[in-house]
C-alpha cells in the first residue's frame, strides 16, 4: 500500500514526525470520545498509523541514508532545533569552497535557517530565528573582500547546498520506492 505522495513529503513528515508530542495526558481526556470513528487519511491510515509510519521511515532512512545525505536533509527540512543545529554543523566542514571557513560556516547557516521576512523570533518558539545582523555578509568576511565576491561566494555555496539536497533526495527516494510506500503516478 502506498502512502506518501512524494519524496519531499516524506521525508518533511518524517522529519517532523521526531517533534510530536507523545506525552501523557490527563486521564479525563482519555475518557473524553466524541461518537465519531477516529478518522483516515487519504492513505487509509488513522493519524496514529500514519504517525507510526512516518517514525518506522524517519528509522528507516536514517540508517539507508549516508551522513551527510541525512545531515543534508535534517538541516533543510527538520523543526527540531538541536537537531538541526547539529546537522549545519555536521554540513559545514564538508563544504569546499574558496571562501574562509567563518563565511562558509555563516553561509550554510542562513541557507539552513533562512531569514523571515517581518519577523523578529515572535512568529513560534519552536522555530530557530537569528537575529537580522547575522544575515548581513559584512560580518561573514573579516577581511572586507568586494561586495561581489562575497555575493559569487554566497550563491556558490547555497547552489552546492542545493545540489547536496537534490543528491540526498534522489537516494531518499530509493529507499522509498524499495520499501513501497510512495504512491506510483500510474495509480
Amino acid at each position: 500500500m502506498s502512502y506518501y505522495r512524494d519524496t519531499l513529503s516524506a521525508v518533511v513528515r518524517c522529519l517532523s514526525a521526531e517533534t510530536i508530542d507523545n506525552t501523557s495526558k490527563q486521564a479525563w481526556q482519555k475518557l473524553v470520545t466524541t461518537g465519531y470513528p477516529e478518522a483516515r487519511t487519504g492513505s487509509g491510515l488513522s493519524p496514529q498509523e500514519q504517525r507510526d509510519m512516518d517514525c518506522l521511515l524517519h528509522a528507516r532512512l536514517h540508517r539507508q541514508l549516508s551522513g551527510l545525505d541525512w545531515a543534508v536533509l535534517v538541516a533543510k527540512y527538520s523543526t527540531h532545533k538541536a537537531r538541526k543545529v547539529g546537522a549545519i554543523g555536521f554540513v559545514i566542514p564538508r563544504i569546499e569552497s574558496p571562501a574562509p571557513r567563518l563565511f562558509v560556516s555563516k553561509a550554510v547557516t542562513a541557507w539552513a535557517i533562512p531569514e523571515l521576512r517581518g519577523v523578529e523570533g515572535r512568529r513560534s518558539t519552536d522555530m530557530i530565528v537569528l537575529p537580522k545582523a547575522f544575515y548581513c555578509m559584512n560580518s561573514w568576511d573579516p577581511e572586507a573582500r568586494p561586495e561581489p565576491t562575497r555575493r559569487r561566494w554566497r550563491n556558490e555555496l547555497k547552489q552546492r547546498c542545493e545540489a547536496l539536497v537534490t543528491v540526498a533526495l534522489r537516494r531518499a527516494e530509493a529507499v522509498l520506492e524499495e520499501e513501497g510506500v510512495l504512491i506510483s503516478e500510474a495509480a
